[in-house]
């Protein structure tokens, strides 16, 4: 496939890298190359088969309609931008692309999300909980979208909606805790990822897996498939 990745940061750096190691052609573009939304020209986008955007939260609206707007699949690991979700999914259904999401791309995460929806009966059980995630200093967005997954999963699982507490410090690549206490024991459920990895090869493969589909996809329901 020809591929387009949107942002030149730790993370997108090391999807290009995996990308390339997966023999498909890629094509980088940072702030600089996409200023007012030039690398997503129709010209600039007519060979690509999917963008992947690992950018901000401040340009990766822009970034998806403009991809709307070319027809062109889409997979999006930034953050920050939930809220807009039912205006992204009607965007996509009219336009009749590919678009894949997550809040996270390592399937380690997606297996800890199952054993939290699992372990959030405690809430119903007299249990209290919290929530706590760590990431490096430079990370835009607090709370992270894996951390506003987790309080979601949670809610639906165990009804109750708990509190988050994040930390922004040092090269933390990402560490997520769910800790559920009650007067007899306290349960905790941890993932700290050890590189960005398992992300960057989620996210790769999320788009091999997009490219013959079209229709509004969330890793957490798919990534089994892949």
């Amino acid at each position: 496939m020809n591929i387009l990745i949107l942002g030149r940061g730790k993370t997108g750096a090391l999807v290009a890298e995996v990308a390339r190691q997966r023999k498909h052609e890629v094509v980088v573009a940072g702030t600089g190359e996409n200023a007012q939304g030039a690398a997503l020209a129709p010209e600039k986008l007519r060979s690509i088969d999917v963008v992947i955007d690992f950018t901000t939260p401040e340009a990766v609206l822009q970034n998806i309609e403009a991809c709307v707007k070319a027809k062109k699949s889409m997979v999006v690991g930034t953050s920050g931008w939930y809220s807009e979700l039912p205006t992204v999914r009607r965007m996509v259904k009219s336009s009749g692309i590919g678009f894949l999401y997550a809040r996270n791309f390592s399937i380690g995460v997606n297996l800890f999300f199952d054993a939290v929806r699992c372990a959030a009966a405690a809430l119903r059980l007299e249990y209290l909980g919290q929530i706590f995630e760590r990431h490096h200093a430079q990370k835009k967005d607090a709370p992270s979208g894996t951390a506003l997954a987790l309080q979601k999963i949670i809610k639906d699982a165990g009804g109750t909606e708990l509190e988050i507490i994040s930390f922004r410090e040092g090269e933390v690549v990402g560490m997520h805790e769910v800790v559920l206490n009650s007067t007899n024991d306290t349960i905790y459920l941890c993932h700290d990822a050890k590189s960005r990895q398992g992300f960057a090869e989620g996210a790769v493969r999320a788009a091999e897996w997009l490219a013959d589909k079209k229709g509004f996809f969330d890793f957490r329901e798919v990534w089994r498939e892949m």
